[in-house]
């Protein structure tokens, strides 16, 4: 659902990496607003503010910018990391009314203990961590409940199989795997000491290069010469 928070943000009068270094170094985060016909605006967030509530999911928030309209709506475009993929170095977002469809992804959050871990040797995997849905800015949820409970080994639990919330369409395959019981083969090792014997009697001789054969002259001679 719509978050209610409100993001902390500042108009940056200068741009560029040295400028965005020394925003990340005073505990702010470089960000651009777009959206609407208007043009970009370069801005800043409160870094720990603004990565508490993306690190919880939340996609819109509500903003006060100078010489704009104040408590405007916006969402959370893009995150763009440090060359070690960890931290967030800049935020891309755009202006939105709550009451346009939007397309978005949604991550999944999975609850239960699945059945079939009960049997031995089954691992449960996740391939599928987020949706792709269509709804209004108004009724994105934060996240996607996964029963997974009743998911039993060798069996799995599609994205089409999932309770979505109200005016919230699914755009990701319906056949998509979002967890699974698998069941892991155990391999079965051959004893050495019989492999080594198997070895020894099935090896044929072999034939020693340059031994002379037994039907042949030494020296290949010709006797009568």
């Amino acid at each position: 659902m719509i978050s209610s928070h409100k993001l902390t943000v500042h108009k940056r009068e200068r741009t560029g990496s040295r400028y965005s270094q020394r925003e990340r170094a005073a505990g702010r985060l470089p960000a651009v607003l777009y959206g609407h016909g208007q043009a970009p605006v370069s801005i800043s967030l409160d870094a720990k503010e603004a990565l508490r509530f993306f690190h919880d999911g939340e996609k819109v928030f509500s903003i006060d910018l100078e010489g704009e309209q104040a408590g405007q709506t916006v969402m959370l475009k893009d995150l763009q990391f440090d060359y070690l993929g960890t931290n967030v170095v800049h935020v891309d977002l755009t202006r939105v009314d709550i009451n346009e469809s939007i397309e978005a992804n949604v991550p999944v959050h999975f609850h239960g203990d699945a059945v079939g871990l009960k049997t031995a040797n089954t691992i449960l995997v996740h391939p599928t961590s987020e949706l792709h849905v269509r709804c209004t800015v108004a009724t994105l949820p934060d996240s996607i409940v996964a029963e997974i409970g009743g998911v039993e080994a060798g069996s799995a639990l599609h994205a089409g199989q999932l309770q979505l919330p109200e005016g919230v369409e699914l755009l990701t395959d319906p056949d998509a795997v979002v967890a699974q019981v698998n069941i892991v083969k155990e391999e079965v090792e051959e004893p050495e000491g019989e492999a080594a014997e198997v070895g020894a009697e099935g090896a044929a001789e072999p034939e020693v290069i340059g031994e002379k054969k037994a039907d042949e002259g030494e020296g290949g001679k010709d006797e009568s010469a």
